[in-house]
């Protein structure tokens, strides 16, 4: 058996040389983008298509008429756009069987920044556990962090430490880690002790991802965010079509 190995960059820009074609990519940006993903498809939605820039987004909009726009820029609505960048701007109601075009400061670059892995998968803590049963038996994971305007946010590295941490449980042999993987799953595992809901929401409120959704009035999307395990659904970018859908969804 071949070892394990688990490579974490706390930003895009950490990854350096990395070469991602011979493993999977994980995507984390908890406030908001790969929340509010894992809803929308959790929802129902067809598929979302993530694009870098706005006029990226209004251009696919232009050959899908019947799609969503949904994004933000500074955390709020993007004008001319249906939705924002908020979970619960997603429910069934809203994006069943609709495709979403979707553009955010972050999310969407560090999906971009994965595009040559064999597959992409999207993280967040509402969908945790059904991840790491996904990455269970891939030998070379790469999880990358969105981070916040070029700067390195607790919220991802939390979750790419409960990520590394969930990994490791219950093995006989060691994996092998980067040092940001290490970084990762220190963090983590010293907020783990006693932790609920609450608890790990206020250390989401206190990071800086987390005070610039506070400092524009939606601090529900931090509770939202911090809810463990609500889905057992692992949104998958193909790396062809650019498309994420429940991989469970066979249609093309």
């Amino acid at each position: 058996m071949k070892t394990k190995r688990i490579d974490v960059y706390l930003l895009p820009a950490l990854m350096g040389e990395a070469d991602l074609s011979q493993g999977v990519a994980v995507v984390i940006d908890v406030l908001r983008a790969t929340t509010t993903i894992v809803h929308a498809v959790a929802n129902g939605a067809d598929y979302v298509m993530p694009q870098l820039t706005i006029e990226e987004a209004r251009e696919q909009k232009t050959q899908l008429p019947t799609a969503l726009l949904g994004g933000e820029r500074g955390g709020q609505k993007i004008e001319g756009f249906d939705l924002g960048n908020s979970p619960a701007e997603y429910p069934a109601q809203r994006v069943k069987g609709r495709p979403i075009i979707f553009t955010t400061t972050n999310g969407t670059k560090a999906m971009q920044a994965c595009k040559s892995a064999r597959d992409i998968f999207i993280a967040a803590f509402v969908n945790l556990t059904a991840l790491c049963n996904e990455l269970a038996e891939h030998e070379h994971i790469h999880i990358v962090c969105a981070g916040t305007e070029g700067e390195i946010t607790r919220e991802d590295v939390l979750l790419a430490g409960a990520i590394v941490d969930h990994l490791s449980l219950g093995r006989l042999e060691s994996i092998e880690l980067n040092d940001q993987a290490q970084i990762a799953a220190d963090a983590w595992r010293e907020a783990k002790t006693g932790l609920t809901m609450s608890t790990l929401a206020e250390r989401l409120k206190r990071s800086r991802g987390g005070r610039n959704v506070l400092r524009i009035g939606l601090e529900a999307d931090i509770e939202i965010a911090a809810t463990l395990d609500k889905f057992d659904v692992v949104p998958h970018l193909d790396t062809t079509s650019w498309k994420i859908r429940d991989p469970r969804n066979r249609t093309p």
